[in-house]
């Protein structure tokens, strides 16, 4: 990916080094107000991994307070490949170009819409922090808090993509910061308090079905970004739609349960099975439409 050559975002806030109580987040995935959204593989895969985007939307509606962690490594490993993004410098660098194009795709999207897009702030922490939606460890994985209007992410969650989830390349990357932007554009939007009105209702499984179309949403509107980026910047590469496809089909539902647990519970999932992950970011990706992202009815 040809990051370099988008506008660098003057939005990330660097609390990195400020203590393990001082500042974090979490998550990828769905949106709830006071928590954050971006997260969650389902109770059990949380469990057991620290899941790719994000906390389960239904533990951070009742208050994200996850355990454990990953080390973080910047650098490479022997013998991997990919055009990852590793040094620490490196790493913010990047992740400032990312939500500057981010920016500049939604700013024009929501002009034709007759709206004005808000930029959200991305975080920068490490091992934990303290957010408007609640204390989070860096375990939980990126995340987006409608609370504060702030995408939330530790580094380290890269080389974890790389290594433990198979999902290498800086455009694997940089779909993680699309996906979260994903879920700050749906609060923008309004479906987040829908969603949350919504949610109290449910049963829990109704429920999980609620959060994968929310997900699923998030990850069609990375798909639309990715679309811009491309036809409009000229930001993409060879592979680089591939390594997002990759990514997506990684954290979904019923790989990691499979991997976690060695079977497949469809009413627990809260992010949408591999196919569908992958299904809606190329329907983003293909149009570059936002209004193609309605995952209300079928998600087949």
């Amino acid at each position: 990916m040809l990051w370099r050559r988008g506008r660098r975002s003057d939005n990330v806030e660097d609390r990195r080094g400020a203590g393990g109580f001082g500042g974090f987040g979490g998550g990828f995935g769905g949106p709830r107000r006071g928590v954050g959204i971006g997260g969650g593989l389902g109770l059990i895969v949380i469990v057991v991994l620290a899941l790719l985007f994000g906390v389960d939307p239904t533990a951070l509606l009742q208050g994200l307070n996850g355990t454990g962690g990953y080390e973080t490594e910047d650098n490479q490993q022997p013998g991997e490949t990919g055009n990852n993004v590793t040094t620490t410098d490196e790493k913010k660098e990047f992740v400032s170009h990312i939500l500057g194009d981010t920016e500049d795709t939604w700013h024009a999207l929501f002009q034709q819409l007759g709206r004005t897009y808000q930029d959200p702030p991305l975080v920068l922490f490490s091992g934990a922090i303290q957010s408007a939606c609640g204390f989070v460890q860096a375990a939980m994985g990126p995340f987006y808090c409608p609370a504060d209007s702030k995408v939330y992410i530790d580094l380290s969650f890269y080389d974890e993509l790389q290594r433990r989830f198979h999902a290498p390349g800086d455009f694997a990357q940089a779909y993680v910061i699309a996906h979260e932007v994903g879920h700050h554009v749906q609060h923008l939007l309004g479906i987040t308090d829908q969603v949350d009105r919504q949610r109290s209702r449910l049963s829990k499984a109704d429920a999980n079905a609620l959060s994968v179309r929310i997900e699923l949403q998030a990850d069609c509107f990375a798909g639309v970004w990715a679309h811009h980026a491309d036809s409009e910047r000229n930001l993409l590469e060879e592979g680089d739609v591939e390594e997002a496809l990759n990514a997506a089909a990684a954290i979904g539902d019923d790989r990691l349960q499979e991997q976690s647990q060695g079977y497949v519970v469809p009413d627990s999932f809260t992010h949408g099975s591999s196919e569908q992950r992958v299904k809606w970011f190329k329907t983003g990706w293909k149009s570059g439409d936002p209004a193609v992202c309605d995952t209300s009815g079928t998600l087949e």
